[in-house]
């Protein structure tokens, strides 16, 4: 039987300023999210079969995803005129889900010359990823997990902010639907895709050098 999956809450009266709307850039006196190990039974799991609905309109199904893709989790975007919950930027991970796509948007060709695919999730609907990617430019797809499935099945970290329960911020290097590499805590989000093209690189040439013929014996 699985364990609940972890999750803190988080009341409108937390510390830390919101009042900044650029939601492109990050303030420089974020908390730093700490390891709370809520993570760390998700590398080497099997992605369950879950059809999630992408912003495109497609039913996306995790277990059967072909070869080395990226699943980057994060709270929720901001949208223009809409207020962050208040003390949004005292919540320790929660600030820069902008960022964190864009960083992703910006090395996409990085990670397609690398044979990766790329997939932004959240707890959000589909209508709102869909303004995100669209004003973002997005290369590719936001998944929409509003039904929190992933929540039990994964045992992905929540967390609870005005009254919503948002996905803790990681990324996943899953391949052929196993879960190689995870990412988290993430921070700052905006080095998420270079981390990641980091990890890719590595193992490719370690992947080569085992690959390598071994020399005959005399």
């Amino acid at each position: 039987m699985l364990a609940a999956p972890h999750t803190s809450t988080l009341g409108a009266n937390n510390q830390g300023s919101s009042m900044s709307t650029n939601f492109s850039e990050l303030p420089k006196d974020l908390p730093r999210p700490v390891d709370d190990g809520a993570a760390s039974h998700l590398e080497g799991m099997r992605l369950p079969k879950v059809s999630l609905l992408a912003s495109n309109g497609a039913n996306v199904d995790l277990a059967a995803l072909p070869g080395c893709v990226v699943i980057y989790i994060y709270p929720m975007t901001g949208r223009p005129g809409v207020p962050l919950p208040d003390g949004w930027d005292g919540i320790p991970g929660a600030r820069g889900c902008t960022p964190q796509s864009c960083s992703f948007r910006d090395h996409h060709s990085e990670l397609k010359a690398l044979n990766t695919s790329v997939f932004g999730l959240s707890t959000q609907t589909t209508e709102y990823q869909r303004e995100a990617r669209d004003r973002l430019h997005l290369p590719f797809e936001l998944l929409s997990d509003s039904g929190h499935r992933l929540k039990q099945l994964l045992r992905l970290p929540t967390f609870a902010v005005a009254g919503m329960e948002l996905y803790k911020r990681m990324a996943l290097i899953v391949e052929n639907g196993l879960s190689r590499k995870v990412f988290y805590p993430v921070f700052p989000p905006d080095q998420n895709a270079n981390d990641v093209l980091a990890w890719l690189r590595q193992n490719a040439q370690q992947g080569a050098a085992g690959d390598a013929p071994k020399a005959a014996r005399p």
